[in-house]
């Protein structure tokens, strides 16, 4: 609602940018912090394994997996990760505690200049608040022992605003088989002050969890009888994930300035086919990912006139190391390392320039032309002589290096004091893993295979119109079209890359926010995407888990006094599992309640998580797996992993 009601007419460039403010990240029941983002219209959150491990993302057409395609950044600092262990442009938002945050601007397509890699999709960008008005101590308690404590708080001493928030949390979740056993931390410490006439903020994040991961299980094993929906293959798999990081940014007149150190590490053990490759032992397997990370932002902005035309430019240069340690692949067996598939150390650095003009034409026309510069290299050294099949993986270090420029621009046109018309087309792109810019040897069976390139091109246009009617209405309407010259991803799974070829994407998004009251408000939003490989032969073109239909409705009450709460359905329809989209998913349809009471300084909650209790899927997937006693070759199969069941959250909160 806070950020609903904020008017983006004269500000934005498109009709699919916008704000989430702190009040509607408050009302809405989350079942994971990542959800989050699916604030986001348009966006999906899923899981397919343990809490603890990063969500899985879908908007527009994309598959995210982990992050790819979309870049997400809290306080100016990359929450991405690039070359990284699981799946390249990992976004774990575990780290974030949602009380914290001031506000998320989320802009889609390829269409602005200050946003560079894993920009196709579109970036969200989180900010923490400087200090709070009041203290929050809270405690929640759920089923399946579920506990969550909360205590953020802010003082003003030694000349600024010293902000401090603690999260924990411990879950064990629904599964038979298995206690997730979810041990997470998180602290946070920022301090603002006024220096050299600008505004200085310094940041201190500090995370650490571990847990057990349910993973997606297969449809026989449950047709069975083996196991039931809840049901577990391998019970020895899960993660540990740790990440500290300084930030500092400086806010002054025309000038902006994000400074930013990280340590982050990750093992995650996985077992998605069971059987298939070892018999005997089984396929778990170990990934490792050990890093040091660091960078920066500058930005300048000025205002003035060209021909006696209003013009405001906006300069700015970035900068990204990711010194890894180690990004690894293992065989494993109860989390006891076998051997190794691939271990390497990597240094990826890159640079980023851009130029945004935004120049006014008349009361009515506007246009924003934008200049991006990248160049990124990569130097990757093989940190094993042989893995475990026997295979050299010398020949697949290296190093190598790729720059391109990107264009980008909109044209604005004040319809009247209501509405605005956008059309934009810009430029983006994705980097690669960086071990697949060198690779020349399969680690699987020592073939040959060819490096990919290391910056993907993305192309897109987009037009709309937005309209904020009376204070009431905050709606928008969007069709855009994206293409991408390669779908090229590394495969952390099995240490090599996979070719996909060029892929398209169009849809229609819609948003409307209604203010019934002060109080009320209702909400719907709308997507649908086509996605489809452009260069697959024909009948081969559907891009395995694209959701064509994506459905978020609510209403939402808060009176500022007294009752507070959110209903919450979602809706995304069935998805191709395969290129000839002869295996597709069902649908998934959830709800999700909340209702709260204020007390004076007390504040009381409850939250119905999957409130009809749907057994629909999380997610899926379509691929062979072994189960014990089935032929050698496996059994090509629907996996999957379903929906928690209803779970019942209370939550007691004080404010001092």
């Amino acid at each position: 609602m806070e950020g609903r009601r904020v008017s983006l007419l004269g500000d934005a460039i498109t009709a699919s940018e916008g704000i989430i403010g702190q009040q509607e990240i408050a009302l809405r029941p989350l079942l994971r912090s990542g959800e989050v983002l699916e604030l986001v219209p348009g966006m999906v959150v899923t899981q397919h394994s343990g809490t603890g491990k990063a969500n899985q993302y879908f908007l527009r057409g994309f598959n995210l997996d982990h992050g790819t395609d979309f870049a997400t950044f809290i306080d100016g600092m990359p929450l991405n990760m690039r070359t990284h262990g699981h799946g390249q442009g990992y976004t774990d938002l575990n780290p974030v505690i949602p009380e914290t945050l001031a506000n998320i601007a989320y802009k889609k397509g390829p269409y602005y200049a200050d946003v560079g890699d894993f920009s196709g999709a579109g970036s969200a960008e989180m900010r923490t608040v400087d200090r709070v008005d009041e203290g929050l101590a809270e405690i929640t308690w759920g089923e399946d022992g579920y506990q969550r404590l909360v205590v953020v708080d802010s003082q003003n001493a030694a000349g600024g605003d010293w902000l401090y928030a603690l999260e924990g949390n411990r879950y064990d979740g629904p599964w038979r088989g298995i206690e997730e056993d979810l041990s997470r931390i998180n602290l946070l410490l920022k301090h603002t002050r006024d220096v050299a006439a600008g505004s200085l903020s310094l940041t201190a994040m500090a995370y650490d969890n571990s847990w057990n991961s349910a993973d997606q299980i297969p449809a026989r094993a449950v047709t069975q009888g083996i196991i039931d929906d809840l049901g577990v293959i391998d019970d020895t798999v899960g993660g540990e994930s740790s990440r500290y990081s300084l930030s500092a940014a400086w806010r002054g007149g025309a000038w902006e300035v994000d400074a930013w150190l990280a340590r982050y590490d990750l093992n995650l053990w996985s077992n998605f086919t069971y059987f298939l490759d070892d018999p005997e032992g089984g396929d778990q397997f170990e990934q490792v990912d050990e890093r040091f990370l660091y960078g920066g932002r500058l930005r300048y902005i000025h205002t003035g006139t060209l021909a006696g035309l209003p013009m405001t430019q906006a300069f700015g240069a970035e900068l990204r190391v990711d010194d890894i340690e180690e990004v690894g692949l293992y065989r494993s067996r109860a989390r006891q390392r076998t051997g190794p598939v691939r271990s390497d150390a990597v240094d990826e650095s890159s640079i980023g320039l851009f130029w945004e003009q935004k120049l006014q034409w008349s009361l009515r026309l506007r246009s924003v032309l934008g200049v991006r510069y990248d160049y990124f290299d990569f130097d990757v050294d093989s940190a094993i002589e042989r893995n475990i099949n026997g295979i050299d993986l010398a020949p697949n270090g290296g190093t190598a290096d790729d720059d391109l420029w990107s264009l980008k621009g909109s044209l604005v046109y004040t319809l009247g004091s209501d509405w605005e018309a956008y059309a934009s087309a810009g430029q983006g792109y994705h980097s690669n893993d960086a071990r697949g810019t060198t690779t020349r040897i399969d680690p699987a069976d020592g073939t040959a295979i060819d490096a990919v390139d290391p910056l993907v091109r993305s192309l897109g246009y987009e037009a709309g119109v937005r309209g904020y009617w009376r204070e009431r209405l905050n709606t928008s309407l969007a069709v855009w079209y994206l293409e991408l010259d390669s779908e090229l991803l590394f495969v952390g799974d099995a240490g090599n890359t996979e070719a996909s070829g060029r892929s398209e994407r169009e849809g229609v998004e819609l948003t409307a926010y209604y203010s019934l009251t002060e109080a009320w408000t209702l909400d719907l939003e709308y997507s649908w995407t086509d996605a489809r490989f452009s260069d697959a032969p024909a009948g081969e073109r559907e891009i395995p888990g694209a959701v064509e239909h994506v459905v978020q409705a609510g209403i939402s009450l808060d009176d500022g006094q007294d009752w507070f709460g959110s209903l919450r359905l979602r809706y995304f329809g069935e998805r191709p599992l395969v290129e000839d989209a002869s295996v597709k998913s069902d649908a998934t349809f959830s709800v999700n309640l909340g209702l709260g009471r204020r007390l004076g300084p007390w504040t009381l909650r409850a939250d119905i998580l999957n409130l009809l209790d749907s057994d629909d899927h999380d997610i899926d997937y379509f691929y062979a797996s072994r189960l014990p006693g089935e032929a050698a070759a496996g059994v090509e199969d629907l996996h999957y992993h379903v929906l928690e069941p209803r779970t019942v959250r209370l939550t007691a909160g004080y404010r001092f």
